[in-house]
């Protein structure tokens, strides 16, 4: 509509009241959100299409999501839209104009006469589908879902993915030829029955352990490899061929016993989307409003369920982080978020950067490190929040020194105020961990283990323990019925009743009876019986001979000799490689109590472990002490303080991962750890560090030294820290019992020669470091070396970077 303006001497448009509407109500609409930064809002708002939202550490993604379900319930799509609903009037304008004027401030409810005029265009809560990873993240979004729409949410589904594939399931798993009432197959449930498939194809479960067969099944189902295919791909690999027929069976039970596995309730639903497209077309009708949240940890089965849910109608919302991406080794796929506008022509991008977490200093830090990965999607967290405290970071003499730093630094801050509960140590492995317990628990700081066991109650420590402890104390019942069949010898629980019931009847001690085999050989299946006297056999030398064993000595004879360290080697899996790793930090802590303690024997060493499982037992599982927890555990989590141990190259980023190529998930990683801290956050790493029973010297992470020096305040340096347990060391040098039995004596060569240049370094040769001076071979495995310098311990020495010289 055209007229004219006196005041102003032309002609002008002049709005209808449609158009005033129009903006009137996405006013409204804008002012329910006073609480969202211009990113959020654009989220919140953009509810049609296919829409990637980049959510930073630490930016309000899942207030974001919240809101953006309950915008969609309540507006739908009309904020920005010309839609005027079907039948209102110019007076329903003018009052919901006066209402407004009458309601200055934002975020006013709107009463229910007003509300039809803007809500419309609501979505029915049935059409809207939300993902989430874990139970207790859905349970959170339900919650908060529920406080914003007042209980309007009954029939929307907010789930994980394996509930919302085992809800399809149920309907309609029977065209597939299974019964609605199939059950759902565990880890542990898993284990069996791949035991039973082994057994049944007449297979060792020794060379085909069921936790590692179970591991690569799961690795082929992530990777949608069927059982046709796995044979195509190993039908050249006699070992690969009996993996995918224990793959075959394995299938043929779970049909057999109406069963799913957790990757078949995906995959099976997949299955009966291709095979019974109007379940597809059932679901893609209903649900037309698809959010997937922590989408950089999706897998490509669980990618391609998405996009076959959200194909119809193309509104599909998925939010999540490329550099939080740190679960690749157990499936997940970060191409997915990376190619998710190549598969989306049409996608919105919306990036939230604000972060309500850290302070500014520690986002500088945070995103320089990440900008130093090549594959991911570019984004800088900023904060309007304070500048902050500098990163505090100190070099140490050694590991311990390192404890003592992290402590001391506690107590500090404990001391001008902080709680103990606002601490947390993030470490790259569990291993490090029994260190700094150590040093905590003799500080008198309270913590807690956070989705762990404290290293003294670890299973294969206790395991290990049991076996000195009866080496010690062959009358320590209780430690050997631990061991009789650990690891697993064919002597059963009824085997162990049988002989207690025996000893007692002729007033035995266990240990005593078992040495006389006349007794009980009769009693028990001979399958047992001959695994009791191996048994004896193995460990009685010890018991008789444990002065002549450094505690070192002793517990590796152990590993070697029981099998134990061998089976968990091969179980491969990921809970394995942390019992692995475990182990080998028990072999740290043998090896300083042989180097530092004033009396080596076994009685003393057990004393000294008892005494500090005792202290960590004392402590209270509650909320009032510092937080232990590995990096990948604290993913999604905030803390005032943090700190960081270990940051040295082969520690983090892990010698693993570089072997496999993953150094730009390890900066991911490094990436998660520093966005955790909300105030302070203190860095560290050793000069020397004994880890998994080997000593060594390793550079400076890569990751410190792409933090910007002006973020950083160095604390002195590793002259400037003690190191009780080295001066202790010192002490010893002319003592010299850590070296291992098995050196070899050397062999004499006419002149020296530079081990770089000639390979034929062997077991028992005297070498000369350029650093830690002459040595001798303990082993060698290809080009590393491992070398027992007097005073200095053992060294793993690489000879690609280092040159040895032989000595004559």
């Amino acid at each position: 509509m055209i007229y004219y303006s006196p005041e102003r001497g032309f002609f002008m448009n002049q709005l209808s009241w449609q158009q005033q509407y129009c903006q009137l109500r996405n006013t409204i609409i804008m002012e329910q959100y006073p609480h969202l930064n211009p990113a959020q809002k654009e989220a919140v708002l953009n509810t049609e299409g296919p829409c990637l939202v980049l959510a930073g550490a630490g930016s309000g993604k899942t207030t974001m999501l919240v809101n953006r379900i309950g915008h969609m319930i309540r507006f739908g799509s009309v904020y920005g839209s010309d839609d005027v609903p079907e039948g209102m009037t110019e007076k329903e304008y003018d009052q919901l104009k006066e209402w407004h004027e009458g309601n200055p401030e934002p975020n006013t409810p709107i009463p229910l006469a007003i509300s039809r005029v803007l809500e419309y265009k609501s979505v029915d809560p049935g059409n809207v589908l939300a993902i989430t990873f874990t139970n207790k993240a859905a349970r959170e979004m339900k919650e908060r879902v529920n406080q914003l729409l007042k209980g309007r949410y009954s029939r929307m589904w907010i789930s994980t993915f394996h509930a919302a594939c085992a809800r399809m399931l149920r309907s309609d798993i029977h065209r597939l030829g299974y019964g609605s009432n199939f059950v759902i197959y565990d880890a542990q449930d898993q284990q069996v029955l791949i035991k039973e498939c082994i057994k049944q194809l007449n297979l060792s479960d020794k060379k085909y352990n069921p936790r590692a067969v179970g591991g690569w099944i799961g690795k082929m189902k992530d990777s949608m490899i069927s059982v046709k295919e796995s044979k195509r791909q190993n039908e050249k690999d006699i070992y690969g061929r009996q993996l995918a027929n224990i793959y075959e069976l394995y299938e043929k039970k779970l049909f057999q016993n109406n069963a799913l596995d957790f990757d078949d309730l995906i995959l099976k639903t997949l299955q009966l989307f291709e095979e019974a497209p109007e379940v597809l077309r059932y679901y893609q009708e209903r649900f037309q409003y698809v959010l997937v949240d922590e989408f950089q940890d999706t897998n490509k089965p669980q990618y391609l369920w998405v996009k076959a849910l959200a194909k119809q109608h193309r509104n599909l919302c998925v939010v999540g982080d490329d550099d939080q991406s740190i679960y690749g080794w157990r499936g997940a796929d970060i191409e997915n978020i990376l190619g998710f506008e190549k598969d989306f022509k049409d996608t919105t991008t919306i990036k939230l950067e604000q972060n309500y977490r850290s302070t500014e200093t520690i986002l500088k830090a945070a995103n320089e490190v990440v900008a130093n990965n090549r594959y991911r999607k570019l984004k800088k967290l900023f904060t309007k929040g304070m500048e902050g405290e500098k990163l505090k970071y100190c070099r140490c003499a050694s590991e311990y020194a390192e404890a003592d730093f992290v402590v001391q630094s506690m107590q500090d801050l404990h001391e001008k105020g902080q709680p103990y509960s606002d601490f947390a140590v993030l470490y790259r492995t569990h291993a490090q961990s029994r260190v700094l317990e150590e040093a905590m628990m003799k500080a008198g700081i309270p913590y807690r283990i956070y989705g762990g066991t404290r290293f003294y109650d670890r299973k294969e420590i206790k395991d290990i323990l049991a076996y000195l402890k009866v080496i010690e104390n062959p009358s320590d019942e209780l430690s050997l019925k631990r061991i009789l069949n650990t690891p697993r010898r064919g002597i059963g629980d009824k085997t162990v009743e049988t002989l207690e019931v025996l000893a007692s009847d002729l007033d035995m001690p266990l240990w005593r009876m078992l040495a006389e085999t006349d007794q009980w050989r009769h009693r028990i299946s001979s399958r047992a019986a001959n695994s009791l006297a191996k048994f004896m056999t193995m460990v009685t030398p010890w018991v008789e001979q444990k002065a002549t064993y450094a505690v070192t000595d002793l517990v590796e004879e152990i590993y070697a000799t029981t099998g134990y360290l061998k089976q968990l080697q091969e179980d491969g899996s990921i809970e394995a490689q942390g019992r692995v790793e475990n182990l080998m930090e028990f072999l740290s802590l043998t090896r300083e109590f042989d180097q530092t303690a004033e009396e080596e024997t076994l009685e003393d060493f057990l004393a000294g472990t008892t005494l500090e499982a005792a202290v960590d037992s004392l402590e209270e599982e509650d909320d009032t002490g510092a937080l232990l927890m590995t990096l990948h555990s604290a993913k999604g989590l905030e803390f005032p303080v943090v700190f960081m141990p270990g940051m040295e190259e082969n520690i983090f980023p892990s010698s693993m991962s570089l072997k496999e190529g993953n150094e730009e998930e390890e900066r991911r990683l490094c990436y998660v750890g520093l966005t955790r801290a909300k105030q302070k956050l203190y860095l560290s790493n050793a000069v020397t560090r004994t880890l998994y029973g080997f000593t060594g010297y390793n550079e400076v992470s890569r990751f410190m030294k792409e933090i910007p020096t002006e973020c950083m305040e160095e604390l002195g340096d590793e002259r400037s820290v003690s190191d009780s347990r080295q001066e202790a060391f010192r002490k010893k040098q002319q003592k010299q019992r850590w070296q291992r039995k098995e050196i070899k004596p050397m062999e004499t060569f006419a002149s020296p020669k530079h081990a770089g240049e000639d390979q034929s370094i062997k077991t028992g040769q005297k070498v000369s470091h350029p650093v830690f001076g002459s040595g001798t071979v303990v082993s060698k495995a290809n080009e590393l070396v491992t070398i027992a310098f007097p005073g200095g311990g053992l060294k793993k020495i690489n000879l690609d970077y280092v040159k040895l010289t032989i000595e004559d």
